[in-house]
């Protein structure tokens, strides 16, 4: 399975307890819709599979899991630190009005002033806002993705419209 293949759901914080539990941190915005009973886990660059015997949520962002023949703390150390994927078939089909901005990775940036910056390759999720990458004239350009930045969105043909404040791209190209 290719990471391309799937999408992230978190990552593995730590362990928890002898028994080989984890403690994750899901960052997924409906992790309720997802039903699943194996997932991917990143170990150096690949997708490792792992069938689940349980999953909980306690809290808002915080899961306890409990993977196959990870049955002691000296298995499930190495897997602290890992983030969790699952197959892209397994991911809940939202309608129009579930459209968040972390659905608009992969969309194409255009700008007023510039025309086509790129296609969104990589967004981050930082506390004050999220920050969209694109590769524009062969250099890494980040902007971030709000309210006074984005001017529309064509969900049909994967566009997003933004107004960058003036500069922003200069410091990027000189």
């Amino acid at each position: 399975m290719k990471i391309e293949d799937c999408f992230r759901i978190g990552s593995v914080l730590k362990t928890r307890g002898l028994k080989g539990e984890l403690q994750a941190y899901i960052d997924y915005d409906a992790p309720e819709k997802l039903q699943f009973d194996s997932l991917f886990l990143e170990v150096n660059g690949k997708l490792v599979p792992y069938f689940v015997e349980s999953f909980k949520m306690p809290m808002k962002n915080t899961a306890y899991i409990y993977l196959e023949d990870v049955d002691h703390i000296d298995k499930a150390t190495p897997l602290a630190k890992k983030d969790i994927y699952l197959s892209n078939k397994l991911k809940p089909v939202k309608d129009e009005n579930e459209f968040t901005l972390r659905d608009l990775m992969g969309f194409t940036a255009i700008d007023e002033d510039e025309g086509e910056l790129g296609e969104i390759i990589e967004l981050q999720d930082l506390p004050q806002q999220l920050i969209a990458t694109v590769v524009y004239k062969n250099r890494e350009v980040l902007f971030p993705l709000s309210e006074g930045i984005i001017t529309g969105i064509d969900v049909v043909k994967e566009i997003v419209y933004v107004d960058l404040p003036e500069g922003l791209l200069d410091i990027y190209l000189e």
